[in-house]
């Protein structure tokens, strides 16, 4: 896991894009702050710029850095979960301005995966993850549903985890309110 990290690390730092295990299924990912690499992402999953992709944070003590008005129901929720949740925010800032969605939000989870988590801790920023597929395709469960056209056009693929067999399930998704407001988009 290490060397994956480091070699992961490295592609990041420089601009590119990794496929790589999360704490749901295989993700694309990239530097959140780094507009060129998330407009390849667009591209490599054929997917309009305009449809917002979410961030992985491993500290929700990150989140204002990254949101103006964080309600305080959102820190209870992520430390209740006994499941991965991405929870929508308004005012989202210091993000790639193509990451952030029409009306100004964001899609924020924080992992808690080993690989994941260790990779943006040291990182220091948040990585983009969106699923690992062409755009309007089924979302790959495992590492062995990624098609040769996804695994082609990343710079780094990660082999941690290429072998678990342990089908990935997406996280569960809300949107909250800076009022307090919560509406389940998915469970």
């Amino acid at each position: 896991m290490h060397d994956d990290i480091k070699a992961a690390l490295e592609v990041l730092q420089k601009g590119g894009v990794i496929l790589y295990p999360t704490d749901t299924i295989w993700g694309l990912g990239c530097d959140a702050a780094n507009e060129d690499a998330v407009k390849r992402i667009y591209e490599i999953k054929n997917r309009q710029d305009s449809k917002s992709m979410l961030v992985l944070m491993e500290n929700p003590a990150l989140l204002e850095r990254y949101v103006n008005e964080v309600p305080e129901i959102a820190y209870d929720l992520i430390e209740l979960t006994d499941k991965p949740l991405t929870i929508i925010y308004d005012y989202a800032k210091n993000l790639a301005p193509n990451l952030i969605g029409e009306d100004g939000s964001i899609g924020i989870r924080i992992t808690t995966e080993k690989f994941s988590s260790e990779l943006i801790r040291r990182f220091r920023k948040p990585i983009v993850s969106t699923s690992a597929n062409i755009s309007g395709r089924p979302s790959p469960v495992s590492f062995d549903e990624i098609e040769d056209e996804i695994l082609e056009a990343v710079d780094y693929v990660v082999k941690y985890r290429q072998d678990d067999t342990q089908k990935g399930v997406p996280s569960s998704i809300m949107k909250l309110g800076s009022g307090g407001e919560i509406k389940i988009i998915r469970e």
